[in-house]
């Protein structure tokens, strides 16, 4: 605290330019606070319910229920109680026992397996690669089998396994307080094991740690090895040694050659072969769907959809009859940091790892600033029950430049009544191996994984911590227990518990790197982040909070974008509350507002329409109380019947007449009006909720504003690292930290892509970016950041 008061003033004076200050009541930690209720069991909600429309027979089968009743547990809290033996010694080597006692199945004999499959015999047959004769056996051909067969995967060692298990398990107590798991979870994954189809988890990717914190979850819950898909270029080619005989998956390189190509033809064979082969022998994989930490592009992983796709494939083909997914997920408070040696396109070496393992175990030693995990586990669901229905909820899409592109420059009005089409993932080899309906499938099913994954996810509190110091300006311990009480009410679970001090105290020692700590007059304490950096993993942060609202902001800066041509954004909360605003114009708000956003962000599910989030949207916005309903001008109030005419057909039918209906004649009713709140909470709530959305639509803003400044033609990483400077140039001028981020320059990049600001064309050192013919126009330029700014609530 001391460093921090010698900067004081200056923190003071950069906090009131910025209006991120927070007041912590000196009361607050004077006195003991009882226990905030949603924290106890019985009061949070249960979360990763599969999707009733896709999956209705899962939905209903595997869900366990009494799993409100099944607590939590620490996977790392390895007691003498947790061996079959007691006594002094054993309280000693209690770490060791557990990892002799798992239960490790027998591995049989795969490779003689695969190099007997259907698909590999063919090829080795020369049918498949026009060799010189059927029946006769290439050497070369069958060593190439052996060589990508080596890449991809080894038999698991066993006592390798127990020893890393050991290790690990002393590893995570020193840097975890706790792994949380919650037993219902896993209950519904152990009653979906027994039904005898193999086991799919498709996980988030949030650390370098979760290929290896989950298998060794589920391997001390009896599940069983884990396979795990791991990304070769992330590894060395001594740690791909190490983690295939932890159990590890590696796509040979050869796999994302052309489909003309006869070593990607026998890539791709010899991995479908893998596939079969592991989900024949019911051994539980793991594939990540999304990027791993640190890369910048899309979110949903081009290798985690292609290792996807081979499990669609298998079950089509008929290998097995049906396979298990499982959505996973895994929160920490503070993703461990990984060592600065390491960046998103370098591998990460075994010397580098061990060393990275000894800085962590040497800064946590005699250290409380230790972090929690919750391991995640949403409701299984039938790959083959979502293959029959999600196929009958696939309608026609446009592009975003089809889409949105004429109502910004002003030429139409009407928003087209269809679906955006919008892919940022690549297709990789084994993807395009399937045909294109199946491609089709793979992504659609990832995204809704995905989506069941990010829901199922628990709100730490470093993330309400942080979207409370960058968003809102009152008491903190009071908006901490608040935006608690607004996470648990939306359906989404929050990773801690215990008493609010204790929370607040905990979480500012995690961030403690990222905010300053004032004492002010009458022993206040006043939390101020740090600009700069601070502030840009402050956002990033809180960003893990917009899930939770994601439909509310959507709602709130909707509501901002058709006020901002009536009233003022400065004028008062009164003001804008007096404007009426028409159902219609709501839902052309929100749909414009949905198609600007990048879909990577949204996540919406493939089953449900743009007009049904739009409706659902307008709920959401009626239910938090921001939109009152109201009556339409000069009109009958709606439950008025007795001026109604009846016609005069109306009046008498026979009986059993069922050919009109009783409302056939009437007027069809008017479209709902709606006026903004004037609760005493409703203007900072609204300004919170459009906060949540401004870094990403001030970022767009800022891209938007330097068209006319960039220099282009340039390739796609020059033109992106040019906006990255000029977002942080802004930052320093208007103080906007959180928006300077590379992956929000990259987002704006591909969005104006799409939208046909900027076009790419061919040439030798790649795909250069250039603006459009329409966009070279400077006022057209305005007209695109006019439109994004609408959406904005300073």
């Amino acid at each position: 605290i001391a460093t921090m008061l010698e900067g004081r003033l200056r923190t003071q004076q950069r906090s009131s330019c910025n209006g991120r200050e927070t007041s912590l009541s000196s009361s607050g930690f004077g006195m003991k606070l009882e226990a905030v209720t949603p924290f106890l069991g019985k009061y949070r909600p249960f979360v990763g319910r599969c999707c009733q429309t896709c999956t209705p027979k899962s939905w209903e089968s595997l869900f366990h229920r009494s799993i409100m009743d099944l607590g939590f547990c620490s996977v790392i809290l390895v007691k003498e109680e947790n061996t079959r033996f007691r006594g002094w010694l054993v309280r000693r080597l209690c770490y060791f026992l557990w990892s002799l006692e798992q239960r490790i199945p027998p591995f049989q004999d795969a490779p003689q397996k695969i190099v007997e499959s259907t698909g590999v015999q063919k090829i080795l047959s020369g049918k498949a690669l026009g060799g010189a004769g059927e029946g006769k056996m290439s050497d070369h051909v069958k060593k190439e089998v052996q060589r990508i067969l080596g890449h991809i995967q080894a038999p698991p060692r066993p006592f390798l396994l127990r020893l890393f298990s050991w290790a690990l398990l002393r590893f995570l107590n020193c840097l975890f307080l706790n792994v949380q798991l919650h037993k219902g979870q896993m209950k519904m994954v152990h009653k979906a094991a027994q039904e005898g189809l193999p086991l799919v988890l498709l996980c988030t990717h949030k650390s370098l740690l979760d290929g290896i914190l989950l298998p060794f979850v589920l391997l001390s819950q009896g599940l069983g090895v884990l396979r795990v898909a791991w990304d070769p270029h992330a590894c060395s080619p001594a740690l791909r040694v190490l983690l295939r005989n932890l159990g590890g998956l590696f796509m040979p390189p050869e796999a994302n050659l052309s489909l003309d190509s006869s070593e990607g033809v026998l890539a791709r064979t010899v991995v479908h072969a893998v596939m079969e082969q592991l989900l024949v022998s019911g051994q539980p994989l793991l594939i990540f769907l999304e990027e791993p930490p640190g890369a910048q592009g899309p979110r949903l992983s081009a290798l985690g959809q292609a290792w996807l796709g081979l499990v669609v494939q298998a079950v089509q083909g008929g290998t097995v009859p049906d396979a298990m997914l499982v959505p996973v997920a895994i929160t920490y408070d503070l993703v461990p940091d990984a060592p600065h040696e390491i960046h998103a396109s370098v591998p990460l070496g075994l010397w580098t790892g061990a060393l990275a393992v000894l800085r962590s175990l040497r800064s946590c030693w005699g250290c409380s600033r230790r972090v929690c995990v919750r391991v995640h586990l949403a409701q299984p669901f039938s790959l083959q029950e979502y293959t029959v229905n999600a196929r009958s909820c696939w309608g026609s899409r446009q592009t975003l430049e089809q889409l949105l592109q004429p109502v910004v420059l002003g030429q139409c009005t009407a928003v087209p009544d269809t679906e955006k089409e919008q892919e940022w993932t690549p297709v990789t080899g084994p993807l395009l191996a399937l045909r294109a309906e199946d491609q089709l499938l793979v992504r659609r099913l990832s995204r809704h994984v995905l989506n069941a994954s990010v829901a199922s996810s628990a709100v730490m509190s470093t993330a309400i911590m942080a979207a409370l110091l960058l968003f809102k300006h009152q008491k903190l311990l009071g908006d901490f227990s608040w935006l608690t009480e607004e996470t648990l009410l939306r359906g989404f679970d929050v990773g801690f518990s215990g008493q609010l001090r204790c929370l607040v105290q905990h979480t500012l020692t995690l961030l403690r790197a990222h905010v300053a700590l004032l004492r002010v007059h009458q022993g206040d304490l006043l939390v101020v982040p740090r600009p700069g950096p601070g502030i840009t993993h402050l956002a990033r942060l809180s960003a893990e909070l917009l899930p939770a609202f994601l439909s509310e902001a959507v709602g709130a800066c909707a509501v901002r974008g058709l006020l901002a041509g009536r009233v003022p954004p400065e004028g008062p909360w009164e003001q804008q509350g007096v404007e009426l605003l028409s159902q219609n114009e709501l839902y052309r708000q929100i749909l414009l507002l949905l198609h600007l956003l990048p879909q990577d962000l949204l996540l919406l599910q493939p089953c449900q329409s743009s007009y049904c989030y739009c409706q659902e949207v307008l709920d959401r916005l009626i239910q938090c109380g921001l939109l009152v309903a109201e009556e339409t001008p000069g009109s009958r109030t709606a439950c008025d019947t007795g001026r109604q005419r009846l016609s005069a057909k109306l009046l008498w039918k026979p009986s059993g007449d069922f050919t009109d209906s009783d409302s056939d004649d009437f007027e069809e009713a008017e479209g709902r009006y709606f006026r903004l709140s004037q609760q005493s909470r409703c203007p900072d709530f609204f300004l919170f909720l459009c906060r949540l959305l401004g870094p990403l639509l001030k970022a767009f803003a800022q891209a938007a504003s330097f068209l006319h400044q960039g220099q282009l033609p340039d390739t796609e990483s020059g033109y992106t690292e040019q906006l990255f400077q000029f977002l942080q140039a802004t930052a320093q001028e208007e103080g906007t930290f959180e928006c300077a981020d590379p992956n929000l320059a990259i987002s704006a990049i591909w969005t104006f892509r799409d939208l046909g600001v900027l076009q790419q064309t061919p040439s030798p050192a790649g795909p250069r970016l250039h603006l459009s013919a329409t966009f070279a126009i400077r006022d057209n330029q305005d007209k695109l950041e006019q439109f994004i700014r609408q959406f904005i609530c300073n």
